[in-house]
């Protein structure tokens, strides 16, 4: 696999670890073994700053929000944008007749799927994998696979934004609203500005870029930004905060109004209806 696939390994390996726990806030039983021996050694390497609880925090909350959203909204067709090693497909309680979209790298798919083949596949559901490069056009590959623009969709953007420039942010979200149906919802993350810039975060973002996987993007306004690329937000939390807490996090949480702080944000969008859908 490429480099910055092997980053999904390391959101295994805390995954793993999170499911091992007692007082575990889910249970991912395919994390290990897609985590392999380079997902425990990168989460070793990667360690401090809160990551681990971080991504246990992010799991949980994506977790409650993905199922909340086919099961309230009824959505059916779900696509998680570099899925990497994911393994909601096979963990969450979906509805039946459910599509899952994952797209991601060729390598890495070929990967996941040789890890995963001896895994049975879970009745009334349906997973595709689709190997794209998301700086090259992957909505023509997605509509090939199956996806239909006219109805709703949930997108899942878990882990990606902060790796992309600036530019390909608001492509990548702007693409995301053009092409969805009203009442499709956008579920993801991104952090600050300023967490790129923590002075005590350098060795950890020197390490990624050192491995090749830079993070190159942050935002103090994450409501401004999917604002701007045309979703309604719903909500936007920060780990520590009602909603985004669940017991894990060992740090404060400054107020929004405090500047040059390193921040992570979890967010809900939804797809506004159109001012004629609106007025009927």
């Amino acid at each position: 696999m490429e480099a910055v696939s092997r980053t999904a390994q390391w959101t295994a390996a805390a995954r793993a670890l999170e499911t091992e726990r007692e007082d575990r806030l889910f249970a991912d039983p395919h994390a290990r073994t897609v985590a392999d021996e380079i997902g425990f050694e990168l989460l070793a390497r990667y360690d401090g700053g809160g990551i681990v609880p971080f991504l246990a925090i992010r799991t949980t909350y994506l977790d409650r929000a993905v199922v909340k959203a086919v099961e309230e909204r009824g959505i059916r067709q779900v696509v998680f944008l570099a899925a990497g090693m994911d393994t909601r497909f096979f963990r969450l309680p979906w509805p039946d007749g459910v599509t899952v979209y994952e797209l991601d790298r060729p390598a890495l798919l070929e990967t996941k799927a040789e890890m995963l083949k001896d895994e049975p596949q879970p009745t009334g559901r349906t997973r595709v994998t689709v190997p794209v490069d998301l700086t090259q056009d992957w909505t023509g590959p997605l509509k090939e696979a199956g996806w239909k623009s006219e109805e709703p969709v949930l997108w899942v953007v878990e882990g990606l934004l902060f790796f992309l420039p600036e530019r390909a942010v608001r492509t990548l979200i702007s693409t995301l609203s053009a092409h969805a149906a009203p009442g499709s919802v956008l579920l993801g993350d991104v952090i600050s500005r300023a967490a790129l810039e923590n002075p005590l975060a350098r060795t950890f973002m020197a390490a990624l870029k050192e491995d090749g996987n830079p993070w190159l993007f942050g935002t103090e306004e994450p409501e401004a930004l999917l604002a701007d690329c045309g979703w309604a937000v719903r909500e936007v939390k920060q780990p520590g905060e009602p909603g985004a807490d669940f017991d894990r996090w060992p740090y404060p949480v400054p107020a929004r109004s405090v500047p040059r702080v390193p921040r992570s944000f979890l967010f809900t969008c939804e797809l506004p209806a159109h001012e004629e859908e609106k007025a009927a």
